[in-house]
């Protein structure tokens, strides 16, 4: 098992038994989705032993716990119809997590409809925090597309934070950077670190995937490192700057993340 001074290194992986996703891959952590990453349905626990068992049985590995919440959560849109049960989802996926000792619930930034004003899109982020008391870190994550996307660019994700800095308590949200996300969505990855947190102050999780689509695509297609259009060292640069720990979201199963992994504990000093 890991020390406590080295870098912990993870992966995504499936929710019905984590802890033995996590040793097929030498993993630190993991993320998993609470139930169907595509529906609105509520959070639902699939290990076998429910959420107290999974706690104990993570909290026994050693292994630290993130939950992703489901891919459809847009509380920046200004349609009704999608923000307010994103709002909800938003809230009952957090306290499923915190419930399993989560260290964060990870979402995505989501985005405005059309020809929103972008200001839309982040005064509806300020309000679900004004109406939610987040019962662990909820990190908002960079996104690859969307031309009317909340965090796409680190322009847009400078605004975001200082309306959110203005109105509510910070301490409690954080940021996860995606290298796939950055390289797709068109912000360079070197000094990637420097320019988030001169914005952020922080950044809690990073995600760590090779991108399979050049940049700027706008595509959030992941690949592991060397198959795809990032420079592996460029990757290893960015984990190491940020210091956090990290999540790899690539394919191949335990195979593919394991030797990515590897890859990362390889190349990373100490």
């Amino acid at each position: 098992m890991a020390s406590d001074t080295r870098l912990r290194i993870g992966a995504h992986v499936d929710q019905v038994d984590p802890i033995t996703e996590a040793s097929a891959r030498g993993a630190d952590l993991v993320q998993f989705f609470l139930g169907d990453p595509q529906g609105y349905k509520g959070p639902k626990i699939a290990y076998a032993d429910g959420a107290e068992a999974l706690r104990a049985a993570a909290e026994g590995a050693g292994l630290d716990v993130y939950v992703h919440a489901p891919y459809l959560v847009n509380v920046a849109t200004s349609n009704n119809r999608i923000r307010i049960p994103s709002r909800k989802l938003l809230a009952q996926h957090a306290q499923a997590a915190a419930d399993l000792g989560a260290k964060g619930l990870i979402v995505h930034g989501g985005h405005g409809q059309g020809d929103d004003d972008p200001s839309l899109g982040i005064d509806n982020w300020v309000k679900t925090f004004e109406r939610m008391t987040p019962p662990l870190p909820i990190l908002i994550e960079n996104t690859a597309g969307g031309d009317n996307a909340v965090a796409r660019r680190l322009d847009r994700i400078a605004r975001l934070w200082e309306a959110l800095d203005a109105r509510v308590d910070m301490s409690l949200i954080g940021f996860c950077l995606d290298t796939c996300h950055a390289h797709a969505g068109g912000e360079e990855l070197l000094g990637i670190v420097d320019r988030v947190k001169a914005i952020t102050g922080r950044i809690d999780l990073v995600h760590a995937n090779d991108s399979r689509d050049t940049f700027d695509s706008g595509a959030d297609r992941h690949a592991n490192f060397g198959s795809g259009k990032i420079d592996p060292e460029a990757i290893v640069a960015v984990v190491q700057a940020a210091g956090a720990p990290v999540v790899c979201e690539t394919p191949g199963g335990a195979a593919g993340q394991g030797a990515d992994i590897a890859y990362l504990r390889e190349h990373l000093p100490g």
